[in-house]
């Protein structure tokens, strides 16, 4: 089993992925509101970090807040096509933030 983690920087791509995923199989998904360090940086008025001013001018036109897709794929055929797809389904987007991927093995899942 295996833990998909999507960081979507690019939210307006959410429905077209869990589309995917109903699409593919995959069973389901918790999706979190998140931000980046650097964004929760600039937000605050911690103005003692070295790099704040470059910080500010490189992060100034970037998504302000991102999704967490977390979703747990029982085999690796299926992790890998779910990873392909959410690829296919970006890759006319320009901007190279526009998220990315991991994976964690999961050894068990226990129900509370």
């Amino acid at each position: 089993m295996y833990l998909l983690y999507i960081i979507l920087n690019e939210t307006d791509y959410l429905e077209d992925i869990l589309e995917k995923f109903v699409e593919l199989g995959v069973k389901g998904a918790t999706i979190l509101d998140s931000q980046g360090m650097g964004r929760a940086i600039l937000d605050s008025d911690i103005r003692s970090i070295p790099l704040f001013g470059y910080l500010k001018s490189v992060m100034q036109d970037s998504h302000p807040y991102n999704k967490t897709v977390m979703t747990v794929i029982h085999n690796k055929e299926l992790l890998e096509n779910t990873i392909s797809s959410v690829r296919e389904l970006m890759e006319d987007v320009s901007d190279t933030g526009a998220g990315f991927m991991f994976t964690v093995p999961i050894e068990g899942i226990y129900k509370i």
